[in-house]
């Protein structure tokens, strides 16, 4: 599975955990908000990343182009200087749009630092 060119600069990985894909970012001087921390953005991008890939595994067979149409990032805690791991879930897949939960989180799944609601024209 390809990933979005904006994964390269954010040096992220795919994992694929049960089946399901994951990504993962390493923390470094390239994602590096306030010192310590996370940059939103960066947070935000990861989110993508990783709802562009849940897509993309639902449509392995097809070639479609995926475009988004609008995204709602939620932040919830700071993101610290650790690996960062995210993964999307398919709310709905239709046959123009689908719609995809993203989470990402640190070191404890069940304590979210962001969270992204996304549609996608396919």
């Amino acid at each position: 599975m390809t990933l979005p060119p904006y994964a390269r600069l954010l040096g992220v990985t795919l994992e694929l955990v049960d089946g399901v894909p994951e990504i993962v970012m390493p923390f470094g001087h390239h994602v590096v908000g306030r010192p310590g921390y996370l940059q939103g953005g960066a947070i935000a991008g990861l989110l993508e990343v990783a709802a562009v890939a849940a897509v993309r595994h639902a449509l392995a067979a097809e070639t479609a182009r995926i475009k988004p149409i609008n995204a709602t990032v939620d932040f919830m805690r700071g993101g610290r200087d650790h690996v960062t791991r995210a993964a999307g879930e398919i709310t709905r897949l239709g046959a123009r749009i689908a719609t995809v939960t993203a989470v990402a989180w640190q070191d404890d799944r069940t304590r979210p630092i962001a969270s992204a609601r996304m549609n996608y024209l396919i």
